[in-house]
């Protein structure tokens, strides 16, 4: 670990937690973004060979590596970073957490301190992420529409957002065992303690989601099904219930009508395989939904690969073994 702390010239600084895991490029940009609007930055890296540490160190950034014999989580790796960052004489009100992969945008992280100023009651402000290239595959296109989320008083936010310190705190920062949506589960937590979370209609980040082949978007949707499946076994039995609907969805379409095809044509008449006419129905319907024929068929496609990251957490509970990070670059 380096330590390059700047001294702030505001009285209530803000910093920046940057993490990552061989993002070249892409980490230069939110380094760069980021020394224009915090007093701050840390940059907590998951085991890069690319060089991160050192561009990180080049930009003035106080850096961490952690431990390779501890499993690598976006959660640990931001609870380390938000550790250091409060160990000052000067601890920020605010952190703006980001992923080494996206870029500020112009005046965020103001608009996000002026809002969180005057709702005391918010514990993290987000706003509006796009996709760097959605044109460059149908996959960055998909992750763009999936950034474009209700703005208002919202259940949850992503890993790009500016969060109150003494909230975070509160209730014990990230759960750092969780592989991937670590993010909602927080925000549960802390709308349990009476905070709030808001998404502003205001652009945020920029993100590079760097999607090109279908093997990366299966793997990105498996580790989707995952989360969810952590998500409801921690929370579904609230108030929320949380990610009850989604894992209900992706058991009917994933598992339970593939098999009733198969089995009820091998075993029942081979008529029980009109049951297959389910999908392409289903896709017209969130054709007709969505106004859009590529996301509906993809949205239906995702099933199989959410429903086997479902499968990869059921396993892994049952041997007592947790599943490790699933990659998708």
């Amino acid at each position: 670990m380096s330590r390059n702390i700047p001294i702030s010239s505001r009285s209530n600084p803000t910093g920046v937690v940057i993490i990552g895991r061989n993002e070249g490029q892409r980490l230069a940009r939110a380094l760069v973004a980021a020394k224009k609007q915090a007093d701050v930055i840390v940059y907590v890296d998951s085991g890069s060979d690319d060089g991160s540490q050192e561009l990180a160190r080049s930009h003035a950034a106080d850096v961490i590596d952690l431990d390779v014999s501890q499993p690598f989580t976006a959660a640990r790796a931001r609870n380390t970073g938000l550790a250091l960052l409060t160990d000052r004489a000067q601890v920020p009100e605010y952190v703006q957490f980001i992923d080494g992969d996206c870029e500020l945008q112009p005046g965020w992280i103001e608009t996000a301190r002026v809002f969180l100023d005057t709702h005391t009651k918010a514990a993290v402000a987000c706003g509006r992420r796009r996709e760097r290239f959605p044109e460059a595959s149908v996959y960055n296109r998909l992750i763009d529409q999936e950034w474009d989320t209700p703005t208002g008083e919202a259940l949850a936010c992503g890993g790009d957002a500016l969060m109150r310190i003494e909230a975070l705190k509160s209730v014990g920062g990230f759960n750092a065992s969780m592989i991937a949506g670590e993010e909602p589960e927080l925000c549960i937590r802390l709308r349990q303690a009476g905070w709030t979370i808001w998404r502003l209609d205001t652009e945020m980040t920029l993100h590079d989601a760097d999607i090109h082949r279908l093997s990366q978007w299966w793997r990105r949707n498996r580790r989707a099904g995952h989360a969810f499946a952590e998500g409801a076994t921690l929370h579904g039995r609230g108030e929320d219930r949380h990610n009850v609907r989604p894992i209900k969805s992706i058991l009917f379409w994933g598992l339970v009508l593939p098999l009733a095809t198969v089995l009820g044509a091998l075993l029942v008449s081979p008529w029980v395989g009109a049951l297959i006419l389910a999908w392409p129905a289903q896709i017209i319907r969130m054709a007709r939904r969505e106004k859009d024929w590529v996301r509906a068929f993809f949205l239906s496609l995702g099933k199989f690969p959410e429903m086997q990251g479902i499968l990869d957490y059921v396993f892994g509970r049952l041997r007592g073994r947790r599943r490790g990070l699933i990659e998708y670059k």
